[in-house]
C-alpha cells in the first residue's frame, strides 16, 4: 500500500518545537488547504459541441492539517523559517495515533508527517 500526501496550502501558527523525554524532536505546526466549487454545474451537449453552463453559487472548504518534521534537519529548518501565513508545499505521510491531553482524556490525531517541506 502506499501512504503519501501532497499538500499545497497556508501556514495557520509559527511552527513549535517539542520534545518528550527520552525521544527525538518534532516541529509542529496547523496547515491550511482550500477547495473551491460552483454548486449547479450542468453540461449541455450538442453533436461534437460541449458548453458548460456555470449556474449556482461558489462554495469553499477549509482543511485544517497538522504537520509534524521528525527528520532532524528538516525539523530545525523548518522551526527556523516557516512563519504563519507562508504558503507552502508538505510531501508526507498520514499517520493515525492516540494520545493522552494534559487533562487526562484519551484523543485520537491525524498527522501529516512530512518528508519534504
Amino acid at each position: 500500500a502506499m501512504n503519501r500526501v501532497q499538500l499545497l496550502g497556508r501556514v495557520g501558527q509559527d511552527p513549535i518545537m517539542r520534545q518528550v523525554e527520552g525521544k527525538n524532536p518534532v516541529t509542529i505546526f496547523s496547515l491550511a488547504t482550500n477547495e473551491m466549487w460552483r454548486t449547479g454545474d450542468s453540461e449541455v451537449g450538442q453533436g461534437a459541441l460541449l458548453l458548460l453552463c456555470t449556474v449556482g453559487d461558489i462554495s469553499q472548504k477549509t482543511t485544517w492539517h497538522r504537520i509534524s518534521v521528525f527528520r532532524p534537519g528538516l525539523r530545525d529548518v523548518t522551526y527556523q523559517y516557516v512563519r504563519k501565513g507562508s504558503r507552502i508545499f508538505v510531501e508526507g505521510k498520514i499517520d493515525y495515533g492516540e494520545y493522552t491531553d494534559k487533562n487526562n482524556v484519551r484523543r485520537q490525531a491525524t498527522t501529516i508527517i512530512a518528508g519534504k517541506v
